[in-house]
């Protein structure tokens, strides 16, 4: 009778103890103060080899079922245990479903200004006709400089602060095989007029390489030239074509140009363009105001240059231009630094880039 309520109050106080327990490590200690090796259970059960074979028959079963009854117990409590944390868990690492999602690639990606503005470009000039052209970075001295006019030792070299490079071992400097990195996107239109029979209507957009570098110029910038070779082409349609793309470009209904003459070797006469504009605010606006402002170089292709390709000039004649793709862009976005361009800025380039599945058309609109 004293053993069996020994074993009662022994089973009270283990059902206590799991009962009381806040975790699974407080389980466990339970655990082994009773069932353990060296646990209450487990001291009753060493205690039956003391006893005579009557008192073993009584007790053998009643301390075998209360370990097994303390071990449903704990593992009773175990299971509710992980059920407990596991939904304490579920709460603290739920999902907010109505939170927004994070930007995708696409989203956070942008097109970069320099790469939308040749994108416009191309635009306006692919729907007037004229064909992409393209060429290599690295040029030879007579395809940049003495094709286009620019005969050895003449001053207007010297206008182009050039990155000349290396020659090769072997080559001969002295006869135009010395290697620059181009300074302007004028030798493609050589290479055009070598490898097409006219009528030729092209623009080359592309980069170029002048030792120069201040708010308004970078050792490297982009440049877009355009020419146009035929038997009948005169400056009448070059002021048009330059008028069109004026007005497509800047998306203005009217442009006002003048055409002040200039000095350009490869074209003869040499004009610049100046467009009529508003200086009176932080931007540029242009197609209103009483300001003028120098926007690009153009002019008829000197006959030399077109003696130089293989064509005869009495035959044929042409015009060509050329602008800074950098500089128009800060003129139509309102970009007041070159150099902001080529610094990787993320911040300026969220300010600035364009979204890149909006390609510009002319019928959508450039820069919608």
């Amino acid at each position: 009778m004293n053993d069996a309520i020994s074993l009662d109050t022994l089973r009270d106080q283990i059902t206590t103890d799991i009962e009381g327990a806040a975790d699974e490590k407080a389980l466990d200690a339970v655990r082994v103060a009773a069932i353990g090796k060296k646990g209450s259970v487990s001291e009753q059960l060493k205690s039956l080899g003391k006893m005579t074979p009557e008192e073993r028959k009584v007790a053998g079963p009643a301390i075998n079922g209360l370990k097994n009854d303390v071990a449903a117990l704990i593992e009773a409590k175990s299971a509710e245990l992980k059920k407990a944390a596991l939904e304490a868990r579920l709460a603290s690492e739920k999902v907010d479903i109505t939170l927004p999602l994070q930007p995708n690639p696409m989203q956070r990606g942008s097109i970069h200004p320099v790469s939308q503005t040749i994108d416009e470009i191309t635009a306006i000039f692919s729907d007037m006709g004229f064909a992409i052209a393209e060429g290599p970075d690295i040029e030879s001295d007579y395809y940049n400089f003495t094709a286009l006019n620019f005969p050895e030792g003449h001053p207007a070299r010297e206008m182009h602060d050039t990155f000349f490079m290396k020659s090769k071992e072997g080559a001969d400097g002295e006869n135009g095989n010395k290697m620059v990195l181009r300074t302007h996107t004028s030798p493609v239109q050589i290479r055009t007029m070598e490898n097409e029979e006219p009528p030729i209507r092209v623009v080359i957009p592309g980069r170029t390489y002048r030792c120069d570098s201040d708010q308004t110029h970078t050792p490297m910038f982009h440049q877009l030239e355009g020419l146009v070779i035929d038997k009948s082409s005169h400056i009448g349609q070059l002021r048009w074509v330059l008028e069109e793309f004026l007005k497509a470009y800047f998306e203005v209904d009217d442009v006002k140009t003048r055409f002040p003459p200039s000095f350009f070797p490869f074209t003869e006469p040499s004009m610049e363009v100046d467009v009529q504009c508003d200086r009176s605010g932080n931007e540029v606006k242009i197609g209103q105001g009483e300001d003028w402002l120098e926007i690009l170089g153009c002019g008829m292709v000197h006959p030399n240059v077109i003696r130089n390709c293989g064509l005869d000039p009495d035959i044929y004649q042409g015009f060509a231009w050329g602008m800074g793709i950098d500089r128009i862009a800060m003129l139509k976005y309102g970009m007041p630094d070159l150099r902001d361009f080529f610094d990787a800025d993320q911040r300026w380039l969220d300010h600035y880039g364009f979204r890149p599945l909006d390609m510009p058309t002319l019928f959508g609109g450039l820069s919608s």
